[in-house]
């Protein structure tokens, strides 16, 4: 019979439309870009390379590797090598003054200035009497950035670094972007694609629907059906028997408790906890502008985070070091200005904030460890409002101990306990619970 007949023919209208769709799905899925996983990008922050002997000239390639780890925590805030920036271009300071002239200049200019000497007062004067702030670094440290500044020399202003300039690894970086645009623009014609098929799909599920109903008027007016073929014609779907069902309802009532059960346990572990944690700061300070597009080394604000027990929030006089020259008129900058003219702190609101029944040490993890801001902190270097990134939990903390290794090289400490580890475990590596980072006393005491 035709009725007969129109039933098989939906289905197989619908299995080829399912089929195309599926299809579509898995090619856009293939074609589209995957978002990489945010690495250690410009801005991040690392222990300084040790320094070269104050005697090395200045091509050494040890020199000018602890140079650059040193200019850019140090100098690249206010100084690029090749163009002003709020101090001067560094390009050929080696010739302009001697080192015996530079080492005082970095140490203090301050006291270089108050002496009277001439150029320290000409340069103080030619740049408004913006005073550089002093270093307390060695004469090895201040002559391996010279070497750094005499290497990097007649480079293009995007190979230098500063704040109007990128790096050659920002530059890397960007081209990776721009490859990543053009995947992420071939996924979306994909996407594209994809809803077209489902609209097409929707069209034809439509259209069998009319075409069905219209072949149903046609069969009912046939005066040779039997009573068989007018039951499936005029059959409707009972929807009451399905909520109806005892079944249905057991199955409804077992979700139903253990999605609140579920929710109700989540609920219960994630008490205390803040992860996704992003308030609304006194000032807008962006990361993104200037440990992400500016490169400034997160050391140069928070200073103590290589020495310290905790990683300090600047104070607004850091700020003044770039901000009493650039973008003075901006209003979050005069709340800064604002703050300073009161004698008031800057009431900055706290993110990352361990309970007091646990000890964290940042100088033990960045200095000793080696471990990147960004491991704990997530990619700050494109955040525009800083939000916790990760848990911070103890579970957290555990497993990073159990997983990351620990650099015994050059440390005879470390020696014995090594050969000893590797005896009983093979190749399975020293790690941090190795050492006993995961006894409940190193936190917890």
């Amino acid at each position: 019979m035709d009725s007969i007949r129109l039933r098989p023919l939906s289905r197989l209208f619908l299995a080829l439309s399912l089929f195309f769709v599926s299809v579509g799905s898995s090619f856009a899925q293939g074609t589209a870009a995957d978002p990489s996983k945010a690495g250690v990008a410009p801005g991040a922050t690392a222990a300084a390379a040790p320094a070269a002997a104050a005697g090395a000239p200045t091509g050494d390639a040890a020199a000018i590797a602890a140079g650059d780890a040193l200019f850019k925590g140090n100098c690249a805030q206010c100084h690029a090598v090749n163009e002003v920036v709020v101090g001067p271009a560094l390009a050929g300071i080696t010739k302009r003054r001697p080192m015996s002239w530079i080492i005082p200049w970095i140490k203090n200019s301050s006291k270089l200035v108050a002496s009277g000497d001439e150029y320290a007062v000409k340069i103080f004067n030619q740049y408004q009497k913006q005073q550089m702030p002093s270093f307390q670094l060695s004469d090895a440290e201040i002559t391996s950035i010279i070497a750094y500044v005499t290497a990097e020399e007649g480079k293009t202003a995007t190979a230098g670094t500063g704040l109007n300039a990128k790096s050659g690894d920002q530059a890397a970086v960007d081209g990776t972007a721009a490859a990543a645009g053009d995947e992420a623009g071939a996924g979306k014609y994909m996407n594209v694609l994809l809803i077209v098929l489902v609209v097409v799909l929707i069209v034809l599920v439509v259209t069998l629907v009319i075409i069905a109903n219209i072949m149903k008027d046609v069969l009912r007016g046939r005066k040779d059906l039997d009573g068989r073929d007018v039951e499936v014609i005029d059959q409707r779907f009972d929807f009451s028997k399905i909520y109806k069902s005892t079944a249905v309802r057991a199955i409804v009532g077992v979700v139903f408790v253990l999605a609140v059960l579920y929710e109700s346990i989540q609920g219960a572990m994630g008490v205390g906890l803040q992860q996704g944690y992003q308030p609304t700061q006194p000032i807008a300070f962006s990361h993104k502008l200037h440990a992400g597009e500016h490169q400034i080394n997160c050391a140069y604000c928070h200073t103590s985070v290589y020495k310290s027990k905790s990683a300090n929030i600047p104070s607004p006089n850091i700020c003044m070091n770039c901000h009493s020259q650039i973008k003075t008129e901006s209003p979050e900058i005069k709340k800064i200005y604002r703050a300073i003219e009161r004698k008031q702190p800057i009431q900055w609101v706290r993110i990352h904030n361990l309970p007091d029944l646990a000890y964290f040490n940042h100088s033990q993890h960045t200095q000793v460890g080696g471990i990147e801001c960004q491991t704990c902190h997530g990619p700050i270097q494109n955040m525009e409002v800083v939000y916790q990134y990760s848990p911070l939990t103890m579970g957290w903390c555990i497993n990073c101990h159990r997983e990351t290794p620990l650099n015994t090289k050059g440390n005879s400490y470390y020696d014995n306990l090594v050969k000893l580890h590797d005896s009983e475990n093979g190749a399975v590596p020293f790690t941090v619970s190795s050492n006993g980072g995961t006894e409940c006393s190193k936190c917890h005491y």
